[in-house]
C-alpha cells in the first residue's frame, strides 16, 4: 500500500505543480491517455490490496489456527501481484481504445485527466461503454467480499471476550475507513462519467480534495495511529506537559 500510494501520488502531484506554476495548463493527449492510464490502475490497485488485507485479517481472525498453512508467502506474492496486474489490464484497454478515437473538443475541465477524456471523443464508443459496465460488475466483487469478511469477523468477535473484539476493532477500524473512502470515491467517478450528470460544484470540489489530499494525508494518520510506537512518540509529542 505505500508503494502504491507513492506511485499514485507522482502520477498525479508533478503535472498539477507544473500547471500551478504555468500561465497555460495544457497537457498532449498521449500524455492525457497516460496519465488516465496510471491514475485508474494505481486506484483500483489499491482497491485490491485493501481487499487482500481483508482476507488476511479473515483468516487471522477466524481460522488462526489454519492461518500459516492459508496465508504463505506463495499466497500472499500471488495475490499481490494480481492485485496490481489485474487493474493495470483493467486500465489499459479503455486508455487503448481511446487512442483511436477521433477527437472533436480539446479541453478537459478537470484537475487531472479520468473518465472526463470520453468527453473530448466525436462519438461515444460502444466497446468503451460496454467494457466500463463489465468492470463496474468486476469491480463490485471485492465490495461484497470484503463485506462477507468483515461480517464473519463481527460475528467471531461478538461471540468472543472484550479483549479480542478491543483488538479486532484496533485492527480493523482503520482498513474500514479507508476502504469506505475509496469506494465512496470510485462510486462519484462512475456516476459523473456514465449518468453524465452535473453535480453540485461544491460536491464535485470535495470529491477532487478527497483525491488530491484528504486521501493521502489521512492514509498515513489513520494506519500510523494504530501503531502504538508512533502513537506513543505522538502522545509524547502533543500531549506531555511542559514544564
Amino acid at each position: 500500500l505505500l508503494v502504491n500510494s507513492v506511485l499514485f501520488s507522482t502520477v498525479l502531484y508533478p503535472k498539477l505543480l507544473i500547471d500551478f506554476l504555468s500561465e497555460k495548463q495544457i497537457i498532449s493527449y498521449p500524455a492525457c491517455l497516460f496519465q488516465f492510464f496510471m491514475y485508474y490502475s494505481f486506484g483500483l490497485s489499491e482497491f485490491f490490496l485493501l481487499t487482500v488485507m481483508a482476507y488476511d485479517r479473515y483468516v487471522s481472525i477466524c481460522k488462526p489456527l489454519q492461518y500459516p498453512a492459508i496465508m504463505t508467502k506463495t499466497t500472499v506474492s500471488i495475490l499481490v501481484v494480481l492485485a496490481w496486474l489485474l487493474p493495470a489490464c483493467d486500465a489499459a484497454v479503455p486508455a487503448a481504445l481511446s487512442s483511436h478515437q477521433k477527437l472533436c473538443y480539446f479541453t478537459v475541465n478537470e484537475t487531472f485527466c479520468n473518465n472526463s477524456i470520453y468527453k473530448l471523443h466525436c462519438v461515444t464508443s460502444k466497446a468503451i461503454s460496454i467494457f466500463g459496465v463489465v468492470i463496474l460488475l468486476f469491480t463490485l466483487l471485492p465490495v461484497f467480499f470484503t463485506l462477507f469478511t468483515y461480517a464473519r469477523i463481527l460475528i467471531i468477535t461478538y461471540q468472543s471476550s472484550r479483549d479480542v473484539r478491543k483488538k479486532a476493532a484496533q485492527t480493523c477500524l482503520p482498513h474500514l475507513l479507508v476502504f469506505i473512502s475509496i469506494f465512496i470515491l470510485g462510486t462519484y467517478d462512475i456516476l459523473r462519467a456514465r449518468l453524465e450528470s452535473n453535480f453540485p460544484k461544491t460536491a464535485h470540489l470535495r470529491m477532487i480534495l478527497q483525491v488530491l489530499w484528504y486521501h493521502p494525508l489521512f492514509n498515513p494518520i489513520i494506519y500510523g495511529l494504530k501503531m502504538k510506537v508512533i502513537y506513543k512518540h505522538l502522545r509524547q509529542l502533543f500531549c506531555e506537559p511542559k514544564l
